[in-house]
């Protein structure tokens, strides 16, 4: 009976020791995944059991100390996800050498893009091979600022997009763009529109309390040391707490020299 308990025991542990999994998910980019593969503890074998990719064994030859997970023969396309199950004994843990090959990579392509009725941008993509957010910027006040984020669909066909932008009078110009995890931005191409909308003005009253506008407009408000006070969409700004100071004041297409005494 002990001898009984004695095996019984001897499998348990065996089997524990198989149990720890490493994962990792990502997209496919056409690249293969590399792993080194240390010893077991006990410097008989390696501690890599078997490999699972999207819930199915693989036939990769596992008995190295590097080895390659071929994801080619899984019939990827370049975008579709990919979850790969390492598993290995407890006493000493794999590594994956090269896990940014699954990680989203910007490969877009714009193929057209427009402002519609002076609110909406659009654009259409294509070579898309993993999701990640489209930036989207406008020209203003001699920068590119961030005025939306719109989620990425990540397949390589055909992809329609648009967001709701606030136009300036005069020309405007916009452009999106992504960025993976390079974090070197790729930006397609810009388009430049014309509004015939009405020049916005403003106005405060003395003692400098509240900064009216015209019209709806997006402003920045900095201080003399170039620090940003306040930004966003509106007709008005609150300006009660500004101490005496001279003040940027950016909106519609203009910067102007607002000072507080």
């Amino acid at each position: 009976m002990k001898k009984a308990i004695s095996i019984v025991i001897a499998v348990i542990c065996c089997l524990s020791s198989w149990a720890e999994e490493l994962k990792i998910s990502g997209v496919y980019q056409g690249e293969n995944v590399y792993v080194m593969n240390p010893f077991v503890a006990s410097g008989t074998g390696y501690t890599v059991t078997g490999v699972i990719v999207n819930g199915t064994a693989t036939t990769d030859d596992i008995n190295s100390s590097a080895f390659e997970i071929d994801l080619s023969k899984f019939e990827l396309t370049k975008g579709d996800k990919v979850e790969i199950v390492i598993k290995h004994h407890e006493s000493s843990t794999p590594k994956i050498v090269n896990p940014e090959v699954l990680k989203p990579q910007s490969t877009f392509n714009v193929s057209t893009i427009k402002v519609v009725n002076d609110s909406k941008l659009t654009w259409t993509t294509n070579g898309e091979s993993g999701s990640l957010p489209f930036i989207v910027e406008q020209f203003r006040w001699n920068k590119w600022i961030k005025v939306a984020t719109v989620d990425g669909k990540g397949t390589p066909g055909s992809n329609n997009y648009s967001t709701e932008v606030n136009v300036t009078s005069g020309y405007n110009r916009f452009r999106v763009k992504q960025i993976d995890y390079t974090r070197k931005p790729r930006y397609g191409k810009e388009v430049k529109h014309r509004s015939m909308k009405a020049e916005i003005s403003y106005a405060f009253v003395k003692p400098f309390n509240e900064i009216t506008f015209s019209a709806e407009t997006m402003y920045e408000l900095y201080n003399s040391k170039g620090v940003l006070i306040e930004k966003g969409l509106g007709t008005k700004i609150n300006t009660t707490k500004l101490g005496p100071d001279s003040y940027y004041l950016n909106f519609d297409t203009k910067t102007e020299v607002l000072k507080k005494k």
